[in-house]
């Protein structure tokens, strides 16, 4: 049987599945029961300084975008760290840490971008028994205008001197949670390497706004007629986090940095995709708020059975191995040749495969009468756009030809070597040279 017990930092949890710094870790109240449920770990929703308390706004926080059937692909969020007050957290991380001590407890921290200021709160976070510390440079609204959040997380340098900072007045594990936020995400990597800290964790969410109320003109979520931009998380971003993790452990300045992944993490199957491209474990929000803590009951149930079809006894066993197929474009094999094939017993007629393609890609479908779709070879490139629009699963496929492949229809070579473009028979210059 699969064994899913993930050390992370050396921080060890029974699962790789925690919950990231959010709403859903705001008090003891929720974190007990996330435990309870079986989640692995958490990382505490992010606390600031002692002092004047943070103000959230009364009305809406949180907007969203809609796929079919009303399911949640992405929600924008205004809300801004706890607005509870410090001594309240840190008396509850506490004691939470204490009745769960198998649990992973690490708590986010964002206070102002000088040494003072990290000095003081450290040691309070520290005396809680938490097994680390995750510093919140992503938040992209509210606290980013005070100069905190992604304001620092956009300066490599200001990454690298807190981290310092934090790693010569704490002894325990340093997360570093980047915002996306970013031309390139490399950047920000080497900073908190640079300055010491143990891992990084990303994304953060996305500055967005994710619609507009066309009877007010305003931004959603609307507070009192007007709206702001805010962070955008959910299924939607998984394509980016998942490049921006990718990215971090190909990179030879940051290759071996711990990386905990957050995006849009659903189910079994994204866990372990953001794995596979070398995250650690991965850190969840936006499912968790859509459909209770219970979920971690499918992803541990996914993951295991997934793990024990393919032989693996632990997550160690597949977490980077996607990393070495990650490439530039430049070094794809431009002699891999595939051809779209459709199953005319599964295809419903619908034509959407022919639409697409007559109208937008390359003409490579014939439809003929009775709505009988077939592939033109000549003019296929193996786009794939028809696999993408088709409606019934695996009706159209890609198959691969050998090289010298001809089409007994055109007589046109439809596989063969494209590394020498300029004088192949396909190449409508070279036809014309002819």
């Amino acid at each position: 049987m699969a064994d899913l017990t993930t050390t992370f930092l050396g921080i060890t949890s029974p699962n790789p599945f925690w919950l990231a710094s959010a709403p859903p870790t705001d008090k003891e109240y929720n974190v007990r029961r996330a435990f309870d449920a079986g989640w692995g770990g958490v990382v505490w929703k992010t606390l600031g300084e002692a002092g004047p308390p943070v103000v959230n706004v009364n009305g809406p926080r949180y907007g969203v975008i809609h796929g079919p059937d009303r399911r949640v692909m992405g929600i924008n969020n205004i809300e801004l760290i706890t607005d509870r007050p410090l001594e309240v957290n840190l008396e509850e991380i506490t004691r939470v840490k204490r009745d769960y001590p198998d649990r992973a407890m690490i708590v986010s921290i964002m206070v102002p971008c000088d040494e003072r200021s990290w000095k003081e709160i450290l040691p309070r976070v520290a005396d809680t028994g938490a097994d680390g510390i995750e510093l919140n440079f992503g938040c992209p609204h509210g606290m980013s205008e005070r100069g905190m959040g992604s304001a620092v997380g956009q300066v490599p340098e200001y990454i690298e001197m807190v981290a310092r900072w934090c790693k010569e007045n704490y002894d325990k594990p340093v997360i570093v949670k980047l915002t996306p936020n970013i031309t390139d995400i490399r950047y920000p990597a080497r900073a908190a390497r640079a300055g010491g800290a143990d891992a990084v964790s990303l994304i953060n969410t996305i500055s967005s706004i994710t619609s507009v109320n066309l009877d007010t003109f305003s931004p959603e979520p609307m507070i009192d007629g007007k709206g702001s931009h805010g962070g955008y998380c959910g299924p939607a971003v998984k394509p980016i986090a998942l490049n921006m993790v990718a990215e971090i452990a190909r990179d030879p300045e940051t290759a071996g940095l711990p990386i905990s992944g957050i995006g849009g993490v659903t189910t079994w199957r994204d866990a372990v995709e953001f794995m596979a491209l070398g995250a650690g474990n991965v850190q969840v929000c936006t499912a968790a708020m859509t459909y209770g803590f219970k979920i971690v009951e499918d992803l541990i149930r996914g993951m295991s059975h997934w793990m024990d079809e393919k032989g693996y006894r632990s997550t160690a066993d597949f977490i980077g191995r996607a990393v070495p197929n990650v490439t530039d474009w430049q070094y794809l094999n431009l002699n891999y040749v595939t051809k779209a094939r459709i199953d005319q017993d599964a295809c419903i007629k619908c034509g959407r495969c022919y639409a697409a393609c007559e109208d937008t890609s390359h003409q490579a479908i014939w439809m003929h009468e009775g709505r009988v779709f077939e592939v033109n070879d000549a003019e296929c490139v193996a786009c794939n756009l028809c696999v993408d629009v088709c409606p019934v699963e695996a009706c159209i496929t890609m198959e691969r030809l050998p090289a010298g492949t001809v089409d007994p229809r055109t007589g046109r070579i439809v596989s063969d070597d494209y590394a020498n473009w300029t004088t192949h028979p396909n190449n409508p210059a070279a036809r014309a040279a002819e």
